[in-house]
């Protein structure tokens, strides 16, 4: 069955009172770190514009993103130059497999974004993979996501032909390698794809 997505009439403010989940970090520090993680998101542009962004900070961990800009790009840009394979350990292969541990392809039952995050979510975001169902839903609804100016992280691929089949299906969304572990744990996010808005999360 092909994943879909309820219809948007416009985003409306939901609200709960948490995610029943057990956390390692207070609310506050959580909060703290979704609000510096949503504001590196709000400033990214689609890949072509290498210079807005070089560093994805997770969980503490650092991973360079410009080699990463060439290999996930929009089909007007120019194709990657030889010189990739020289980049030693900026080279995006050396970063495969990207895995996010406990996140498997699956449906996504709707609900809404935990009231802690409503106001620091001021962009929505997707997570997506490199498996079949990822791949459908992103072309499923590519234009929506384009849509709502959402972002989206790439949060498991096994291969550089990976990287490069979701770049294609993506086609001008912003689409970022990233295990995104903190924000996965945060919001108790057990399946892939999924969209996370003020609307709430879903699929």
């Amino acid at each position: 069955m092909r994943p879909t997505m309820r219809p948007w009439r416009g985003a409306t403010r939901r609200a709960c009172s948490g995610i029943g989940a057990p956390c390692r970090r207070t609310p506050e520090m959580r909060r703290n770190w979704l609000f510096h993680f949503v504001g590196i998101l709000t400033v990214l542009v689609p890949l072509g514009a290498r210079a807005q962004l070089v560093v994805l900070h997770d969980d503490g961990r650092t991973q360079p993103l410009a080699p990463f800009l060439g290999v996930l790009t929009t089909p007007d840009a120019p194709p990657v130059p030889p010189a990739m394979n020289d980049l030693g350990a900026a080279d995006p292969v050396r970063l495969l497999p990207l895995r996010s541990p406990g996140l498997t392809p699956g449906p996504v039952p709707p609900r809404p974004t935990p009231e802690l995050y409503q106001n620091t979510l001021t962009r929505p975001v997707f997570l997506v993979g490199a498996d079949p169902r990822s791949q459908t839903w992103l072309r499923q609804h590519r234009s929506l996501l384009l849509s709502l100016g959402a972002v989206g992280l790439l949060v498991q691929a096994e291969t550089q032909d990976d990287l490069e089949t979701m770049a294609s299906i993506a086609a001008g969304l912003p689409l970022l390698p990233a295990a995104a572990i903190d924000l996965i744990e945060a919001l108790a996010l057990t399946h892939i794809p999924v969209l996370i808005s003020r609307r709430g999360i879903e699929q």
